[in-house]
């Protein structure tokens, strides 16, 4: 059978427990009363009682599964898997048999910050949150050593991979970047750990970056950068607008016939706009009382 096929064999079987602890009861009475006959008596018929009573208990007493919700139990046989019982409730079962219990509960996995290089070799600190639940109960006990240390392990592999393909922030919007591209970067976090746990029957339901921070190394140069960068976007944007608010006034000047202005004034006009809807202070005019050629 394929180890990523489903494994795990389903037992649905009667809850007989509440009915055998009354048998329990009543094997151990009739041990007692046996003793009792025996002792009062003389009668050493009376020790075929307890003989058979007290192994037939203890039997009786191996045989009872208690399954809480949200937790299974996997049964074996002489070394060999027979079924797992799923559904909560008090079960009498083979007392031979060896069980294993399994939660099905969703486990969080918070993974250690990691230190590796993303795409463009920049040290970067990552890690992730997972939750995670068992799928196959079979897989998850028999198909790998520790489920739960494989979920680490594998969840570790997948974020050092996941770094190296991706740069940590980048100017190009069509490019993925672990920064700016957080639904894209968990959804392929999912996808590689659903696929690299499909082996041990663990499900994913979540996964998501917890941290991702530069190494303290370059964090310094690297928040510079980040700041520069957004200064010049911050400054083109600006210089847009106030391209246009100059547009608009000399516009509007020309179609009301406010002033008609030559090219040198026009240019003058232009630069005084210029320079006080781009500056960062606040402008202090000069009136010049004269005309412009003076």
């Amino acid at each position: 059978m394929d180890s990523s096929s489903s494994r795990e064999i389903v037992k649905d079987i009667p809850r007989l427990g509440l009915p055998m602890v009354f048998v329990a009861i009543a094997l151990l009475a009739t041990a007692l009363g046996c003793i009792a006959l025996g002792v009062r008596t003389g009668n050493p018929i009376f020790v075929a009682g307890p003989v058979l009573c007290i192994p037939a208990f203890i039997l009786v007493i191996r045989g009872m599964v208690l399954v809480n919700p949200n937790q299974a139990k996997a049964v074996l046989l002489f070394g060999r898997y027979v079924g797992t019982i799923r559904s909560a409730g008090f079960y009498w079962i083979n007392p031979f048999t060896v069980r294993r219990s399994v939660s099905l509960r969703a486990h969080n996995f918070n993974s250690e910050t990691l230190k590796v290089n993303d795409l463009t070799g920049n040290p970067i600190e990552i890690g992730a949150v997972v939750v995670w639940r068992v799928r196959d109960t079979a897989q998850a006990l028999f198909d790998v050593e520790d489920y739960e240390s494989y979920v680490a392990i594998q969840t570790e592999s997948a974020l050092r991979h996941m770094a190296s393909c991706h740069p940590y922030d980048t100017d190009k919007d069509e490019e993925t970047s672990l920064r700016g591209s957080a639904d894209e970067v968990n959804g392929e976090l999912t996808t590689e750990l659903t696929e690299r746990l499909l082996t041990a029957g663990i499900e994913i339901l979540e996964a998501r970056l917890s941290h991702l921070a530069y190494a303290p190394e370059i964090a310094g140069a690297m928040l510079q950068r980040q700041q520069a960068e957004a200064i010049i976007a911050a400054r083109s944007r600006i210089v847009d607008g106030a391209v246009g608010m100059v547009q608009m006034a000399l516009q509007s000047l020309k179609d009301r016939g406010v002033v008609d202005l030559d090219e040198e004034r026009r240019a003058a006009m232009v630069s005084n706009l210029l320079v006080v809807l781009c500056s960062e202070r606040g402008t202090t005019p000069v009136v010049n009382t004269g005309t412009l050629y003076q």
